[in-house]
Formats: C-alpha cells, structure tokens, sequence
C-alpha cells in the first residue's frame, strides 16, 4: 500500500466514523520497517525484521471522545471495528474541551526537509552485518581488559498519514539508521564498569566511521575504571553533552501545557521573565534538513513553528496542545518538542575541562527524581574529578541535588559541541556553584 492509498483509505474511515455517528474524527495510519543486527562473541546474537501497520482512531461524538486502534486496515473488518468504537464512545463521559483543533491552526503547504534516504531498499543485510562485525572487531583489538562487547545496528522506514474531518489531511516518510557499541571492562575488585557509544541519522552515508563508535565505547568504558564517592561540596560542574538531555527534561515537564492547567508548574506566569542565565537560548526548529525531529505538522495536525522558548534566560513560550490550550484559553503552539537548537559558545569540552581549578565532569545520570510544581531535582551522577585542568579520578556513587530556579542561573558557559545523534541538539554546559552529595 503506498501513502496515497493510505491517504484515501483515511478519508475512508474518516467519512465512514460520521456516517455511523461521529462528529469528527481522526484517523493516522503508518507503516513502519524496522531492522536491528547485534554481534557479540563474534556471533551473529540477533538479527529482527519487523514491518507492522497500525491505524490509530480518535472519535469524537456528542462532546465525548475515545481513541481505538487496529493492525487489519480491510475494509470489510474495519467497519464493525468503527461502527462499534463510535457506539463505545458515547458511554463515555462528556467533555467539552474534546474536539478537533480549529482548521486555521493547520498547515497551508508540505515542506520538504529531506528526511528519507531514497538508498534505503539498496541496504543490504550483509552490510549491516559487516557493519555490526567491524564495530565489535575493533573494540575487542583496543585493550585487554575488555571483558565483552556488543555492538548492533538497525534502520527503521516509515510512511504516515493523518487526515482529521474538519479539513486536515497530510502524509510523512522517512528513515533513521544507528550503529552502537557497549564495552564492558576489568576493574580488579571494584567491578565491571559498562559504557556504550551510539550514533544516529536520517541517511545511512552520514553514519560515524564505526572505528569511531568502537574507540569512544571502549574509551569510555575504560574512563570509568577506579570509580569512587569523593567529599561532598560545591563545584563548578561541566555536563557533557549527550547527558545534558537528562536535567533539560526537568525543564520539559513544567513548559508544557498539562502541568500548567493543573497547577503543576514551577513556570506557571514566567512569560517574558527571567528563568534562567543569559548563556541558555533553546529554539524550537521543526525545520532542519535531515533533523531527527524534523515536521512540518505535529500529532495533532497542528503546523510546525519555529520560535524561541527561551531567549537569553527569558521564557518566550510554552508548549501547548490544543486540547489543554482551550482549557488554560491559550493558544495551541505544537504541545511537543521538534529539534531543540541551542546558542553555543566557542570552547571545546577539553578546553573547558581545563578551564577548571577543581570540579566535576558529568558524563551520565543513574536514577533520581524531580519536581515539575517546585523545580526540585535529584539525580545519581557518574563523570570524573577535574583538578588543575586535569582529569584525576573517575567517580560515581554521587548525587547533585539542585532546584531549576536556581540551577539554570549558575550556567556559566555552552560548549561548541552540539550533540549530533539527537532531535535535542544540547552542547556541553559549565555550571558554577554546583551541590554535589558524596561522602
């Protein structure tokens, strides 16, 4: 089935919900190819191939709604399967605040953002077993004291489609390939410290050099040997990029548009203040070629936008869906994140690294809990003691335990190293005055 199959099967269902007693619906139907390679012990230990298709049905019925879903897209056993999700619906309670966005929030045009790879049916299998083998071959030759590695690769191609009744009809294709490695090494008596590189994107030419995934996995792995609790204190902390995503989500849960209509946001009436140090810009762009989360509309069909949400530590916006944006009577603006993009500075994570008179590097977060009502957060650390400029000593067993109110303003500085294999494009950040727990 192509997407314009998809496209008119859509228009289909949606047409067929209100003939049986709808009064609007929405209808997504995708197809997705998913593929994933594993090595290990220089085995093939895994090869999966799946391909599913799904269609996700939202009715909406005398001010009630429901959603329904189904993998069988024939006809003839989708409308009991509608006829009966619409009888279904009406049993529910009301809610007035349940409708389909106003069409005026919809997208006029489709933009292009190059986001499927036209060589992906050309990929073979044995190439992703090769490409699997010489990850897992090259970080098995970097040391002896590896004591396993597993090293994978997998693609994934889907083609979607959304039509909503009141107008809305769009369709969506793309791919994404990964290669990745997790080492595991000898640390005498203390352990067997574990760590993994990975890497992500749209087109499978733009992979990493898989030498690179296997050197950063055993790299990191090995960093980690001789971890221990230091003194508990106040540090300058440098937080790597790919482990910034951890404490940017604690300032995810408070934009959006749930928390604040319910009472549960430390950011509620922030608009146009000062939230945090002039050094954290985050812009919201849905339109970067090939990003990974790249849209020209989002799941409700509304357009994609990009803005500012926060500029030089001023809140410009919040994520709103349409349904929490009519009850807070605000306007919808996409309730989830595309590609966040971020101001950067000019200096290296080493050059910052020794920058630092005595801190710590964060290079990943276990565990923790945080607090979308007062900004409070708690989270297990893992990184390395910088003393002079110098990396020291690997520690773990620590906790940084901060509220956002006060935290986003100790930003002193951003790195220059966006992180590539996420929608979140976060650099590495330098936080002064930094409450660490040890010992």
């Amino acid at each position: 089935m192509t997407n314009n199959e998809r496209l008119d099967l859509a228009k289909w269902i949606a047409e067929f919900a209100q003939k049986s007693g709808a009064d609007d619906t929405a209808v997504s139907i995708t197809n997705q190819r998913d593929i994933e390679v594993e090595m290990r012990e220089k085995k093939l230990e895994n090869l999966k191939e799946s391909t599913q298709n799904s269609l996700d049905l939202r009715i909406y019925a005398g001010g009630r709604y429901s959603t329904h879903s189904t993998s069988d897209l024939r006809k003839e056993r989708l409308k009991p399967f509608i006829k009966e999700a619409v009888v279904s619906t009406k049993y529910l309670n009301e809610d007035k605040f349940r409708t389909l966005p106003d069409p005026k929030y919809y997208p006029k045009t489709p933009k292009k953002m190059n986001l499927a790879d036209d060589a992906y049916e050309k990929i073979e299998s044995t190439q992703r077993v090769d490409l699997a083998s010489e990850i897992e071959k090259t970080a098995l030759d970097k040391s002896d004291q590896i004591i396993s590695v597993s090293a994978g690769c997998g693609d994934t191609y889907y083609e979607s489609v959304l039509v909503h009744s009141n107008g809305f009809a769009g369709q969506d294709k793309g791919t994404v390939f990964w290669a990745s490695a997790s080492v595991t090494v000898k640390d005498g008596e203390r352990g067997r410290p574990q760590d993994y590189s990975v890497g992500v994107s749209r087109f499978y030419k733009d992979l990493p050099d898989p030498k690179n995934i296997a050197d950063e996995a055993v790299q990191r792995a090995l960093q980690k040997a001789g971890q221990t609790k230091i003194e508990s204190g106040v540090y300058t902390v440098l937080v790597e990029n790919r482990a910034m995503s951890r404490l940017l989500g604690v300032l995810q849960g408070p934009l959006g548009a749930r928390a604040l209509q319910q009472k549960r946001s430390y950011l509620e009436g922030k608009i146009g203040q000062k939230i945090a140090s002039d050094k954290l810009t985050i812009i919201d762009d849905p339109f970067v070629e090939k990003g990974l989360g790249s849209r020209y509309y989002d799941g409700e069909g509304l357009a994609s936008k990009k803005r500012a949400i926060i500029d030089k530590g001023v809140l410009n916006e919040y994520f709103i869906d349409s349904y929490y944006g009519k009850k807070l009577g605000m306007e919808p603006n996409n309730g989830s994140t595309s590609n966040l993009v971020f101001d950067t500075g000019s200096r290296s994570l080493e050059d910052m690294t020794k920058g630092i008179e005595r801190g710590i590097l964060i290079t990943g977060f276990i565990g923790g809990n945080s607090n979308d009502t007062t900004g409070d957060f708690s989270f297990g650390i893992v990184g390395q003691l910088v003393e002079n400029g110098k990396i020291t000593q690997a520690i773990n067993e620590m906790n940084i335990s901060e509220n956002s109110k006060e935290f986003w303003n100790k930003l002193a500085e951003t790195g220059n190293d966006p992180y590539p294999y996420s929608s979140w494009q976060r650099p590495s950040m330098l936080f002064e005055g930094v409450q660490l727990s040890g010992i």
